[in-house]
């Protein structure tokens, strides 16, 4: 059983990171061309387009992605879910890194890059994007604030610099001391603090997208836009978290967290549903749901949308889905398509630019991005190699001997089941 959180300590010069090595170097290329001779010699982009996977997806996607932060730590901090305390840091290291990497990726996308800084001192508080801004750049700060735990566990008595740099040493150590006590003490504050934050810029997104009443498709224009991009980030939360961690035990050589991810997906079926409920709600509502069987692209992708949201809502209900890895990862891997999908219907597939108007992602912007993910990745595994993220394992298992074995919350439902 795990019983605190340790670094991994694996070899880290591994085959996948040279391949992630690779990817990030031919991001590099192409952002060189990006920085000193401007986006026409990387993107498609053009005036009618100016909103392309850069954000749909970098932004859109990547806030919504990195919403399992927040909704593990307020379902284990603020609701008490204890039992789920060893999911929390993972997800805060995985908030984090996509936060950061949105920040990035706004950097790239913007036209004059070098005023990123301007939201800090020039304001417009009617400006949803100003809103949006500082609640990235206020949640990504209060995010690095809930990882700083994980450090001082590390470092805090331990730390040696070398040669010349020892005489930092206790200075370090002190400042780590104090970093301890800080967050001792105002961690539920930074907890809370983080999840209005989320509230407020994850609902602020689809507010951005009211202001193109004439050029969002139907299917995802609605005065509901704020609260559907909340509901479907939270619906999406959860199913990361099950996301990074089957993927983690299966390329770090961890047992299967069958149990504890299996029994925190008992409630991603309640979030879906309410997005769900939300969303045919509004569709009825506004008599625009005949729209999604017209045959048009905008129909196809509604559909498969949706289709993707209402599989996993079913599925989960059931036991032997929850508690089954294959099918939970299955499950959780459509919930993200769903939401990805989302976001490209609302920023791309489902905007209408005009007669002649077109747009398709270059290799550049493409290679870019896929940079980012495979950045995103490399961070990942310097957190959990060299600090204590993931819980320390006693013992090993087969993985096939772990799955054999009857599960105490299977059998515990099953007998309640029956009674």
């Amino acid at each position: 059983m795990s019983i605190k959180a340790a670094p991994l300590r694996q070899k880290f010069f591994t085959t996948n990171v040279y391949i992630l090595l690779a990817f990030m170097a031919a991001g590099a290329v192409f952002a060189f061309f990006r920085f000193f001779y401007g986006f026409g010699s990387v993107t498609n982009l053009n005036a009618s387009y100016p909103f392309g996977i850069w954000i749909a997806f970098d932004v859109a996607c990547g806030v919504a992605l990195a919403a399992g932060g927040f909704t593990t730590s307020a379902i284990v901090e603020i609701f008490g879910r204890e039992k789920y305390h060893s999911l929390v840091r993972p997800a805060v290291l995985t908030a984090f890194i996509g936060y950061f990497l949105v920040g990035l990726a706004v950097f790239f996308d913007l036209g004059k890059y070098y005023n990123i800084w301007h939201a800090l001192v020039y304001w417009n508080g009617t400006s949803v994007l100003f809103e949006v801004a500082w609640c990235v750049m206020l949640y990504l700060t209060v995010l690095g604030i809930e990882n700083i735990p994980a450090v001082v566990e590390q470092f805090k008595g331990n730390v040696h610099l070398p040669g010349q740099l020892a005489s930092f040493n206790r200075p370090a150590d002190w400042l780590l001391g104090k970093a301890d006590v800080f967050c001792r003490r105002a961690m539920a504050f930074f907890i809370v603090l983080g999840v209005v934050l989320s509230f407020g810029h994850q609902s602020s997104l689809g507010t951005m997208m009211l202001v193109a009443p004439y050029k969002l498709h139907e299917l995802w224009y609605t005065p509901l836009s704020p609260l559907l991009f909340l509901t479907s980030a939270v619906s999406v939360g959860l199913p990361m978290v099950i996301f990074e961690g089957t993927l983690a035990a299966k390329f770090f050589g961890r047992k299967p967290e069958t149990e504890l991810l299996g029994s925190i997906a008992k409630y991603i079926p309640y979030f879906l549903g309410t997005y769900l409920l939300l969303r045919m709600g509004d569709l009825a509502y506004r008599g625009v749901l005949p729209k999604a069987f017209d045959g048009s692209l905008q129909g196809w992708a509604f559909l498969l949308e949706f289709a993707l949201f209402a599989t996993p809502y079913f599925l989960l209900k059931r036991r032997s889905f929850r508690y089954d890895p294959t099918r939970l990862f299955l499950c959780a891997c459509s919930v993200i398509c769903a939401v990805v999908l989302n976001r490209f219907n609302v920023f791309l597939i489902g905007m209408d630019m005009g007669p002649a108007r077109n747009y398709f992602p270059s290799v550049g912007e493409f290679s870019v991005t896929f940079a980012f993910i495979a950045f995103g990745v490399l961070l990942y595994k310097i957190g959990v190699n060299y600090l204590p993220i993931l819980e320390e394992e006693h013992g090993t298992a087969h993985p096939a001997a772990v799955q054999a074995q009857p599960q105490p919350a299977v059998a515990a439902e099953m007998q309640s089941s029956a009674a």
